[in-house]
């Protein structure tokens, strides 16, 4: 196990931790992306763990790059960019939650060849929905609505509760009807945006429990980087996820590792 070698004890507690929760809490520059590739080395040379059976999630292509280039040399193997060649998921959220959509976005009433929007997509689509004459409340410019959008999709709450929850007049009777319009408009085109993606899983598995058993029984192991960056969609996501399961997250701060019952440190994201 020559990849335990460069670590220190803490790391190596967290490399060879059992079954379980297991929270890592880490500062900037602590090895956190080296120790959750070790770890999953780990878990497929000397336990014998199905690498399809892992997810590891962190917040940028390019950690999720490099936590596969690393484990590829640990391992002495290719594993490719995808997980559907039996290799683990190494990805960001979004990127698990298209390949889940890809399967089963029917079950919610889209196409599975829906299209992604990324930030110019969805500017564009508010920037038709502002245009034309302004009531006595005034227009919303484009990015405040995005914003706005944004704060209730990270929040779960979808269009229909957007204008159920928020008062009938003045700004939020505009955002509810922006909002409403804007995921009409993407709707009309067969689209979604990056925050649809995970709104949309959690929809799946919340609605559709054959689904959620399904995902449930295949990540054996769950690896989370930067957890105190999630937010509200992302914590459902890995709750639902691991309701049954080990889940290993790593929270950017002074070095510490904790076993046993994670869930009220959890809770509190």
């Amino acid at each position: 196990m020559g990849y335990l070698d460069d670590l220190n004890p803490p790391q190596r507690e967290a490399v060879l931790h059992g079954d379980g929760p297991l929270l890592i809490l880490a500062g900037a520059g602590s090895g956190k992306t080296r120790v959750i590739t070790c770890r999953i080395a780990h878990l497929i040379r000397e336990r014998g763990v199905d690498p399809g059976s892992i997810l590891a999630v962190t917040f940028t292509n390019k950690a999720a790059d490099e936590m596969r280039e690393r484990l590829e040399r640990m391992l002495d193997m290719a594993l490719g960019r995808s997980a559907m060649n039996g290799g683990p998921w190494i990805s960001t959220f979004h990127s698990a939650c298209v390949r889940i959509l890809r399967q089963h976005a029917d079950r919610l009433g889209y196409k599975r060849s829906f299209v992604i929007y990324d930030e110019t997509g969805p500017f564009f689509a508010h920037q038709g929905l502002h245009v034309g004459p302004a009531d006595r409340y005034g227009a919303i410019p484009a990015a405040g609505g995005r914003r706005a959008d944004q704060r209730a999709q990270n929040n779960l709450v979808d269009a229909e509760t957007c204008a159920k929850s928020n008062a009938p007049f003045g700004f939020d009777e505009a955002v509810s009807r922006t909002y409403s319009l804007y995921q009409q408009k993407l709707r009309e085109s067969d689209g979604l945006d990056f925050d649809d993606l995970l709104m949309l899983s959690v929809r799946l598995f919340e609605r559709h429990q054959d689904v959620l058993g399904s995902y449930q029984g295949l990540f054996q192991h769950i690896l989370i980087d930067e957890y105190q960056d999630t937010n509200h969609a992302q914590y459902r996501f890995v709750r639902l996820l691991t309701m049954q399961r080990k889940i290993c997250a790593w929270w950017g701060t002074t070095t510490r590792v904790f076993t046993g019952s994670v869930e009220p440190i959890l809770r509190t994201s």
